[in-house]
């Protein structure tokens, strides 16, 4: 079960969680929630949020999630996610949200709209999980403490009224799970990033990933080498190249010995560019069907209620309120 805020992703998305996703699918039953309800902690147009609800669901199946392995759902048509959230706020203390670091940089980024659901989000993404008795939880390192504050919160819920909530574990892919910023190479590739040179979005032309590849820092030995604290936007660069052509460093290395950054910049920019270009194609076809995307939704969300009601009710029940 995983959470994801709505928009264009970008390749940090495709490459550190999508790409872990579609190879999930073959062993997993596994359920994908397009998260708007956990948009609205910050104000959006509505005909953008709800135009960007079907470029995600759209995007999800490009990038290889097969509906028919896989239930993709909208988070905002299913009724148990904010019924249980309040119940678990009932059972989240203020100390422990306050430590969130997501709500703490967020509210100086949004200064203007420190809302109580900002605060409160990490409740429903508890909700979000817990539902599904989810045995794993892809998540990316930053998310990693959402996940644990879930934990903690159905642990307290099962201490009071017995086994109840399944304790998940992240599944956090170890190599490549942070695909950092091209201009920032300390920190995560983001699509909310103010420079656009500093993201690579999934419906990028190819001449704007290689405008974004050639203004992408680097340094000034002009030696592909990977080195995480000296070299973080090379190192960057080979971790992109690395996943995408299934190379580890070291053969990276060797391939661009002797070669110079323009040269090794141009190489994954195509390689970029070769792995987007059939997920672009999906892309597009499925946009311009949106009553295909519905059916799909649709789908997900009535197997995701029937898949959630007896665990709301149960928790109903052991809490008192009349079933």
């Amino acid at each position: 079960m995983e959470s994801k805020l709505l928009g264009t992703l970008t390749l940090g998305n495709y490459l550190g969680a999508l790409n872990n996703w579609t190879k999930m699918q073959e062993e997993y039953d596994c359920y994908y929630m397009i998260a708007d309800l956990h948009t609205l902690t910050i104000r959006m147009d509505p005909e953008t949020l709800r135009k960007n609800t079907l470029n995600l669901i759209a995007l999800y199946i490009a990038s290889g999630l097969d509906p028919e392995k896989n239930t993709i759902f909208v988070q905002s048509h299913i009724p148990t996610h904010p019924a249980l959230s309040w119940v678990l706020n009932c059972y989240t203390y203020m100390g422990e949200l306050n430590r969130m670091t997501q709500y703490k940089d967020k509210a100086q980024k949004h200064s203007d709209n420190i809302n109580s659901g900002l605060f409160t989000y990490p409740v429903l993404m508890a909700a979000d999980i817990l539902l599904y008795g989810a045995d794993l939880v892809p998540v990316g390192a930053d998310q990693k403490q959402h996940l644990e504050i879930a934990r903690d919160i159905a642990e307290r819920f099962n201490s009071i009224y017995g086994e109840t909530f399944k304790l998940p574990e992240p599944y956090i892919q170890k190599f490549g799970a942070r695909i950092m910023g091209l201009q920032n190479p300390l920190s995560k590739m983001s699509k909310s990033a103010e420079d656009p040179n500093d993201k690579i979005l999934l419906t990028d032309t190819p001449e704007e990933i290689r405008k974004k590849l050639k203004k992408a820092v680097t340094d000034s030995e002009n030696k592909v080498r990977y080195d995480l604290e000296n070299k973080p936007g090379v190192s960057n660069l080979m971790t992109i190249y690395g996943i995408i052509k299934e190379k580890s460093m070291s053969e990276i290395e060797k391939e661009f010995d002797g070669s110079g950054y323009g040269d090794f910049k141009a190489s994954v920019a195509e390689a970029i560019i070769s792995r987007l270009e059939p997920l672009q194609e999906r892309y597009n076809e499925l946009i311009q069907n949106p009553e295909k995307l519905r059916a799909i939704y649709e789908k997900g969300d009535e197997k995701a209620i029937q898949k959630t009601t007896p665990l709301l009710k149960e928790v109903y029940r052991k809490i008192g309120l009349v079933v």
